[in-house]
């Protein structure tokens, strides 16, 4: 038998523990931020969080995005580690 195997299968295990370490940073270090018209915010949670709820309850998620886009709120993507970094998402 040879020794390559379990040391390429512990390999791959390493880098996707790498991965989702990574992918689970990114997730609380962004964060989804909705402000209303007088640019106040009304919700602001990291992105892992949103994930979640979507994955529990997508049709309540689904709603709460429309009623957010319909009450001409907007919705941001923003990195907490670079200072005014955001994604916007502003309706036209």
């Amino acid at each position: 038998m040879s020794e390559s195997k379990p040391e390429s299968t512990r390999t791959a295990v390493d880098s996707v523990v790498d991965a989702v370490r990574g992918l689970v940073s990114e997730g609380i270090n962004r964060r989804v931020v909705v402000r209303d018209s007088r640019d106040d915010v009304v919700l602001e949670v990291p992105v892992a969080l949103g994930l979640v709820a979507g994955l529990i309850a997508p049709v309540a998620t689904a709603v709460g995005a429309g009623v957010a886009l319909v009450g001409k709120c907007d919705i941001k993507l923003e990195d907490r580690r670079k200072a005014g970094t955001t994604v916007d998402t502003e309706q036209a």
